[in-house]
């Protein structure tokens, strides 16, 4: 069988796509599983469980600069063609209304499955994140911050710049396609469970940001599901404890 290896104009959308989202969010998964880096921030800061918080803190706006703030900058450069308003980061009279039922509905579903799935052992082991033994509200506004800023860079890469581009040059099938299929891998560290689950929900937003023309729905359920597996188990947690100011 022969091939064509000649170089098209209209190959360079779907490749520098997939080969930028691809790269820039293996860059950011070494940095989030790095021992190395987690080692470091613990030496640094061994007082008080400042390693932990410095070190999740950390990653996450280190995936926000790598996710979001980065392949921005590159496609607003190298993919012209494309605003920001294209990749999702749009507010649209026509479908603002169909933006809020969703958050809403969604999050009328996810919000109580996640308060009774908090007490879980397997729940305690991964949520909070940051595993200090004292929260403040100042700590839980820091942590809960983070979280939106990594999840914004996040929704922009994948409902974005890793979705609305290969949806004009690919198809809209071929396009949800290969973002269930790189969406579903980036959760195969945390389980099966979450792997699978991955799939019909990544589904859904793709679908749901067609329908809108923006991430912010994919978005504010994604800041759903990380915050109220993260608050309420931290409520429930038997070895961590909120109080009025922690110690310096």
């Amino acid at each position: 069988m022969n091939y064509d290896f000649s170089w098209k104009e209209s190959d360079f959308v779907p490749f520098f796509t997939i080969i930028t989202a691809t790269l820039f969010f293996s860059i950011y998964w070494f940095i989030f599983a790095s021992e190395k880096i987690k080692l470091n921030f613990y030496k640094k800061y061994p007082d008080n469980d400042q390693g932990t918080i410095r070190h999740v803190l950390f990653t996450k706006y280190a995936g926000f600069v790598l996710m979001g703030l980065i392949p921005a900058v590159l496609f607003l450069i190298f993919v012209p063609k494309y605003t920001l308003c294209d990749y999702g980061i749009a507010f649209n009279k026509g479908t603002n209304l169909i933006t809020l039922y969703w958050c809403l509905g969604l999050g009328a579903i996810i919000i109580p499955m996640n308060f009774f799935a908090a007490r879980r052992p397997k729940t305690f082991g991964m949520y909070p994140q940051i595993r200090a033994k004292e929260w403040d509200r100042s700590l839980v506004f820091r942590y809960s911050l983070a979280w939106c800023a990594y999840l914004f860079g996040y929704e922009f890469l994948f409902r974005g710049v890793l979705f609305i581009p290969l949806v004009d040059t690919m198809g809209v099938w071929p396009a949800i396609a290969i973002n269930i299929a790189l969406y579903a891998a980036t959760h195969i560290p945390k389980g099966m469970d979450e792997t699978i689950g991955a799939a019909p929900l990544g589904l859904v937003l793709c679908l749901i940001t067609l329908q809108t023309g923006t991430i912010w729905v994919a978005f504010v359920v994604h800041v759903f599901l990380a915050l109220s597996n993260s608050l309420f188990a931290l409520k429930f947690h038997p070895e961590f404890k909120m109080v009025p100011q922690r110690k310096k």
